[in-house]
């Protein structure tokens, strides 16, 4: 052992993280298991090794008992050589006795070298596992390396994770060394490595990134009561100010829209609406069904259920193209929407009595619908900006 070798524990302390003082100890412990098999010793306390943080230079000593008449010469030592070592040495007294390195055999060698080995393994994988855990439930950047048929290798930096079928985005298309936001869904340590799920779908990527982009939803200013989104097409996000001074809609929108554009950007043109959450579940549902107007709307929070009356002129719109506006409103308040057009309402006689056209977390068109869809020159979100809330392209 010399200076080089402490050269290098001192590189793999600064690339991978792993403490040189673990790696030095995972040394010495190597040195006595090798010298403990060459020499057939059993007990625990029979090999000393010292190593010189510095310099590298190491020395093995083996505890020999002093005795009168040598019967063992591995753990025993006569008192006239003893006293050649310590001259205060007496019979019965344990005593240090310095082991060459050469007088190791090259088996013993080779096993303690795979010993360390093993421990760098595991310590390096602890420090991956300990550095990506605190990433869990967060953003991070990966570059693209390759795509392997449906599936997309992405370097994390210390660690490669692979982007899944379904954490990919529909449509989304990616070059090797491209840099894209990932969401750490979880981190395992297993016994094949640590292994890093990531996700391109998952909500709360959009959470994530406007915690990153916008300061005042980072300090707790303005908080994010809700996300419904389907990737790659359209999210919704229902904020909140604790401050009364602050617009939460506007502070995540950003002078100009330069906040939520860069999100949108890193989405590739995912749509975000962000409406202003209400404790009151009609003006939430109301707030969801943006940008579509509202005329009317009675929700039972118990049953977890809302009529909603509609313009004619604005039925497609709540609706959204195949069903997607009601689906999200649904997602995001947690309520089975009922919609209606002022006409449907009217012909039904009696508002609560209605139940033609029904949305909730899954609902698709119903055939009534299909016949509301808007014409091709009427497309959804082709509509002015209400008031407290947004719609974004």
């Amino acid at each position: 052992m010399n200076k080089e070798l402490i050269g290098a524990l001192d590189a793999l302390e600064k690339e991978k993280g792993i403490s040189k003082d673990i790696l030095i100890e995972a040394i010495e412990n190597s040195l006595i298991t090798g010298c403990k098999q060459h020499f057939g010793i059993t007990k625990d306390d029979g090999i000393v090794v010292r190593i010189d943080r510095n310099t590298g230079d190491f020395r093995v000593f083996i505890t020999k008992r002093v005795v009168e008449h040598v019967e063992d010469p591995v753990e025993q030592i006569s008192l006239e050589d003893a006293v050649k070592i310590n001259s205060k040495a007496q019979i019965g007294n344990g005593i240090n006795v310095e082991i060459k390195s050469e007088d190791f055999s090259r088996i013993a060698a080779q096993k303690a070298k795979g010993i360390i080995l093993q421990r760098i393994r595991e310590e390096e994988r602890k420090s991956v596992y300990s550095e990506y855990a605190m990433k869990e439930k967060d953003i991070v950047t990966g570059i693209v390396q390759r795509i392997n048929g449906d599936k997309i290798s992405i370097n994390l930096g210390k660690m490669d994770a692979v982007l899944l079928p379904k954490e990919q985005v529909k449509g989304e298309v990616f070059v090797p060394t491209e840099r894209i936001k990932l969401y750490v869904v979880s981190v395992t340590d297993t016994a094949k490595g640590v292994i890093v799920k990531v996700s391109r779908s998952h909500p709360d990527l959009v959470k994530r990134l406007f915690e990153s982009e916008v300061t005042e939803v980072k300090d707790g200013t303005v908080e994010i009561k809700g996300i419904a989104r389907e990737a790659g097409s359209r999210t919704k996000m229902a904020v909140w100010s604790n401050n009364p001074d602050v617009d939460p809609v506007g502070a995540c929108v950003g002078l100009n829209g330069a906040r939520v554009n860069a999100i949108v950007n890193e989405l590739r043109g995912e749509k975000i609406d962000i409406i202003n959450w209400s404790e009151n579940p009609a003006i939430l549902i109301e707030n969801a069904l943006s940008p579509a107007k509202v005329v009317s709307v009675i929700a039972d929070d118990e049953e977890k259920t809302a009529q909603v009356v509609v313009p004619d002129y604005q039925l497609s719109l709540a609706i959204g193209k195949e069903g997607q506006n009601a689906r999200l409103a649904a997602r995001l308040t947690g309520f089975k929407i009922d919609i209606k057009s002022e006409s449907q309402a009217r012909e039904a006689g009696e508002y609560e009595g209605y139940n033609e056209e029904s949305y909730d977390d899954d609902a698709e068109y119903s055939e009534n619908m299909n016949d509301a869809l808007p014409d091709e020159d009427i497309q959804d979100g082709d509509v002015e900006e209400e008031a407290g809330n947004e719609e974004l392209e």
